[in-house]
């Protein structure tokens, strides 16, 4: 059997300085309140629970945080709202946002002051989603698929602008924009808030996915990075399986394979991904 690891795997710039963000704060704690993320700091349920080892606290709403605490954003970041509410409460917030998050964020707040409305592509009920809508000023419409998108009534005496969840994927969001700009006398700006990273990773997939009869793509459930990944493999016509750990991987199956490649979402620890490099080397 072969194998092809890519080399983008792991832990991309965003998720690498949210966890710095908090690592930082659990040895220079300098107040008495505990340390609290509303949410995951990412969606790795595997690092969730290392730092609830280390004490940290995980808040499903913001009600749960007591007066006096800490708390690190997390890198899909949180309303801007949401974090207003926490600073009046004495909530001592260390911002964790993702930069490209937040100069998406930045992106629409600047756009929509102007009276454009907000076509958002992206997964309307993700964290990441509900942060960049916080944003907007004007109305705001919301699609994750460009079936959905070509779907839209849209207003001609309205201006538009464009833009998506970081880490969407590219080629659909290209065809999404050229479906939008087809529509006669329609006032719209492309605004470009996906990831470089996110961009890279997807490309090698694909290529990966070229080169291999089968493909593991390892991250969290619930991270929708790591789902668009194996989606992108699986359009480009290769099979992919999604896991967590190396534990889930189907030995038997994957023996019928002359050729395995290996990549994982932008929030997926590198022990993860050399343990399951690991398993794929030993059959």
């Amino acid at each position: 059997m072969e194998f092809v690891r890519a080399k983008s795997a792991g832990f991309c710039m965003g998720v690498s300085l949210a966890l710095n963000k908090l690592d930082e704060t659990i040895e220079k704690k300098n107040i008495s309140g505990d340390i609290y993320i509303l949410g995951s700091i990412i969606h790795n349920p595997q690092v969730v629970a290392e730092y609830a080892e280390k004490g940290v606290i995980s808040a499903d709403v913001p009600e749960d945080i007591p007066a006096g605490s800490i708390v690190v954003i997390r890198a899909h970041g949180i309303t801007k709202q949401v974090q207003q509410a926490l600073a009046e409460r004495g909530i001592h917030v260390i911002d964790a946002t993702c930069p490209k998050v937040k100069d998406a964020c930045l992106l629409i707040e600047e756009n929509t002051d102007k009276g454009r409305v907000l076509l958002l592509f992206g997964e309307e009920a993700h964290p990441e989603v509900k942060c960049l809508l916080s944003y907007a000023a004007a109305d705001t419409v919301v699609f994750d698929t460009l079936a959905e998108c070509q779907k839209c009534d849209l207003d001609p005496a309205l201006k538009y602008c464009l833009a998506a969840q970081t880490t969407q994927d590219r080629h659909v969001f290209d065809a999404i924009s050229r479906e939008l700009s087809k529509r006669k006398g329609l006032d719209l700006v492309v605004l470009n808030t996906i990831c470089h990273a996110t961009m890279v990773r997807q490309g090698e997939a694909t290529k990966i996915a070229d080169k291999s009869d089968f493909v593991i793509v390892a991250g969290g459930y619930n991270s929708s990075n790591t789902r668009r990944l194996a989606q992108v493999i699986e359009t480009s016509g290769t099979a992919a399986l999604h896991v967590e750990t190396a534990d889930e991987l189907p030995l038997a199956e994957l023996q019928k394979f002359a050729k395995i490649g290996l990549t994982a979402g932008a929030s997926t620890p590198k022990k993860i991904v050399d343990e399951i490099q690991a398993v794929l080397e030993s059959l």
